[in-house]
């Protein structure tokens, strides 16, 4: 089965219910071991244009991860990319901003994160957290310190959205492409997944109180996804929806659609042109003697 990156992509405009799009698909693989041979297959496509990324130094690719916990966003993360240069990559996760950020609009930590020209930039969790958990949680918005007139009625998630479409409106003008991605995970599967972090040792650490307390949210985060992802998939910078109760099967379809955003930039090396190849026969010579 071959995956086809727009059968997940949000339509710009676009006004959708969570409960329509799947969470489980036909699995793309037969097998673990096919599973190991498609993800080897992607890994390696994706370094050798990686390569050329960096090399040409055109363009920047921002990756965006956003899920409810225990979706599979480090695992993703850690396994499509596990064959590119760290030199040419930066991950970057945001937790809750300190005291110095809140001092700040709110799109003031990420933007200084932002991946230079050649170079993939990753966010686990990202400036989408603004009109998501701080959504959910009004008490996180009135501690941000803004003019009480931000804080009456949906105004200000209007207006975030806004603010947010226009910054990757401006990013793609001037050569970042923003590639955006929600691991759809169901209710019944994130218990699973929270009951295996309990019952093994090795995973204990991943676990928290604070993860079941936000599970009593979880109607109130469908809804702010809902209305995150409807305003602000665009034509230029995409909301993929990518089904994440198999996490093979998720990585498989994340590797294919990171794989299909960059070779759409077309990265090549630099042609080297004539006033180049006489300094590089110079100094050729030199080095022959």
């Amino acid at each position: 089965m071959k995956i086809k990156s727009k059968d997940f992509r949000v339509a710009p405009g676009a006004k959708l219910k969570l409960d329509e799009w799947p969470t489980l698909v036909k699995p793309v693989y037969k097998s673990k071991k096919a599973y190991a041979e498609i993800l080897q297959e992607h890994v390696a496509e994706l370094s050798a244009l990686q390569e050329l990324h960096y090399a040409s130094g055109r363009y920047a690719l921002l990756l965006i991860f956003q899920a409810m916990d225990a979706a599979g966003k480090d695992g993703a993360i850690r396994h499509v990319m596990s064959g590119v240069n760290p030199q040419g990559c930066q991950v970057f996760s945001f937790k809750h901003p300190s005291a110095t950020e809140l001092e700040h609009d709110f799109l003031w930590r990420t933007t200084r994160s932002l991946p230079e020209r050649g170079r993939i930039g990753i966010f686990n969790r990202s400036y989408y957290e603004e009109v998501l958990i701080v959504r959910v949680h009004p008490e996180i918005l009135r501690s941000q310190g803004l003019p009480d007139a931000q804080l009456e009625g949906d105004v200000i998630w209007k207006q975030r959205y806004r603010s947010i479409v226009d910054l990757e409106e401006h990013l793609h003008r001037n050569g970042t492409r923003v590639v955006k991605f929600f691991l759809h995970l169901s209710k019944e599967e994130q218990r699973k997944r929270f009951l295996e972090r309990i019952d093994a040792p090795e995973k204990n650490w991943k676990f928290s109180a604070a993860d079941l307390h936000e599970r009593k949210y979880w109607n109130q985060y469908m809804n702010a996804y809902e209305g995150c992802l409807s305003a602000t998939s665009t034509e230029h910078a995409p909301w993929y929806i990518v089904p994440a109760d198999d996490k093979e099967n998720a990585r498989l379809i994340v590797s294919r659609i990171v794989v299909d955003a960059l070779s759409e930039l077309k990265p090549a090396y630099p042609e080297t042109d004539a006033k180049r190849r006489r300094e590089l026969k110079s100094i050729r010579a030199q080095l022959a003697r």
